[in-house]
Parts: structure tokens; sequence; C-alpha cells
């Protein structure tokens, strides 16, 4: 079936409002963009951030008069929006979405594949990964870093800490590579279900032990272990740096990213009270940090 997009121009303040009643005039899916090329790197935890300016746009049927739904808006807000109507092929969308996305490698033998891929190398470390609620597939620069370079330096039995554990990625790569027990830590409760329900789907449940941030704080406020991994972003690191320090043991590494590359400097001196910076590597706008524990 043909379809009809419209797209509105919206703010901030007037996009949840468009949303719903796009989607009670019959919109099939609501979907948000950036109008300006105003990129949010570090939202306030908790929040679902969005654009000042950004494109609302609805699909729906062919045969939808499109008149009415502008008029229900002109009546609910005042007035109609600037916007602009396309029509969309018809595809199969959902097979469409998955053909986005295929196999990936990090370092030598590290790959995530999604569900509906065979692995290219079966010889390989395979993750099994499909894009979801939770950040971390891979595909973001900060997570690439830190796959390539468990890659390239991990494969130790040691017991591991992933604090900010997404969708569970790094702990599983981790976990595959060799670790013995990945304390997988996250503020969101969705990531922590992501990271079981990957856990699970790649052999290594019994690996992995999630609990939320004051779950941790409670049980394990002592803990130390050999790797801490975090791709949390430079605020929360520099915020929380005492406290991750505390989680390694002498001798151990730190892991860092979701960091910008004019906040190394920021975030090497957070840290280096306590860790040798090994090395700062970059991908495009991002970094990642790695140190070793000294005291």
């Amino acid at each position: 079936m043909p379809w009809l997009q419209l797209t509105l121009e919206a703010t901030h303040s007037n996009s949840e409002q468009l949303s719903d009643l796009l989607s009670r005039a019959g919109a099939a899916a609501v979907t948000m963009q950036d109008a300006k090329d105003d990129p949010i790197y570090e939202p306030p935890v908790g929040s679902t951030p969005l654009w000042d300016q950004l494109l609302l746009t609805g699909l729906f049927a062919a045969d939808t008069d499109i008149n009415s739904v502008l008029e229900l808006i002109q009546t609910q807000t005042g007035k109609i929006p600037e916007h602009t109507l396309n029509p969309l092929e018809d595809k199969d969308w959902t097979r469409a979405w998955m053909d986005d996305f295929k196999p990936m490698q990090f370092g030598q033998k590290l790959w995530i594949c999604p569900s509906w891929h065979t692995p290219p190398d079966p010889q390989a470390t395979n993750i099994l990964l499909d894009p979801g609620l939770a950040f971390g597939t891979g595909t973001h620069p900060t997570t690439a870093l830190c796959l390539n370079w468990l890659d390239e330096n991990y494969n130790h039995p040691v017991d591991v800490i992933d604090y900010g554990c997404g969708s569970g990625i790094l702990g599983i790569a981790a976990a595959l590579l060799g670790a013995k027990q990945i304390y997988a830590v996250d503020l969101d409760p969705q990531a922590l279900i992501a990271t079981l329900a990957n856990a699970e789907k790649n052999q290594v449940l019994d690996k992995i032990t999630t609990f939320s941030v004051p779950e941790f704080k409670k049980q394990f406020s002592t803990l130390q272990c050999p790797l801490l991994l975090a791709n949390i972003l430079a605020g929360p690191l520099v915020e929380l740096s005492a406290m991750l320090a505390s989680h390694v043991s002498s001798g151990g590494q730190i892991v860092l990213s979701g960091i910008l590359a004019d906040q190394a400097e920021k975030i090497s001196t957070a840290y280096q009270q306590w860790f040798h910076i090994d090395n700062i590597q970059q991908e495009g706008d991002w970094i990642r940090i790695v140190g070793t524990k000294v005291k």
C-alpha cells in the first residue's frame, strides 16, 4: 500500500501535542528528527532530550484526507505549522530496516552480527545483537572504540565492571573473550533488561549479573576488579571519577569513552591522580582514554 508523509515544522514546546494530533488523525507512525543539525551530546540523566527545532513526520495511508488532518491541527492549536506533503513508495519496511544493519568487524576477531545474518566468520568472536531501545549496537564511535580495545587487548579470565552497560554489548564482548564475571551496572531499568536478554542470546547469561546503580553501591562498595569499562559521557565520568577509580584494583585498567575530543584534557586530569594514562584514541569527534591504576 502506498503512503503519504506529512512533515510539520515543530519546536520542543509543541512537539508532543502535534505528535498526539497526528496519531489521533490516523498516522500509522510518527517520527521526529533534528531540523537544525543541533546534536545533543550530554542530556541530563533520566531525561528524554529533544531539539529546539525539529521535523515531525506522520505516515498516512495514501487515501487519507490530509486537509482534514490539517484542520484538526488548526482547531486544536490555532494554526497550521509550516509543512510538506510527499508520496512514499510502497515497500517492505521491515525488510528495508533489517537490510540497514549488517555484520560489523572490530579489530581482528570481534564481530557484531544481527540475529538475521549468518556470521561472516564462524570462527571469530561473534556477538549476536539486534537494534533496540538501549544504546549500544556498535554503530556509534564511542562503542566501536571500546570494542576495538577489547579485541586488541583483552583475553584474560578476570572479573570486569561494565558501568553504564546500555545494551550490555561491552560486557558481553568481554565475557565471550574470556572474562570470568561481568558486573553490569546502569541507571536505566530498560538497559538492564536489554543486557540480560542479549546475554542470554549470546549464551553468557551465567557470566553476567546486572545491577541498578543504588544496588551496586549498596552491595559492592568495596569491590575491585582488574578492568572497568565506562562508556557514559564526560560529565558523569568527571563526577564519578573517585568512585570508578575505587573499583579498579592496583595495576588494573580503566577504559573510558563517551568523550568528545575537546574533553580529553578534562577527563585525563580527573583520573590522573589514580591512573597512568596509557593512550588516547580518537575516532571522528570522539575519543577513548585508557589508564592503568598506580595507587
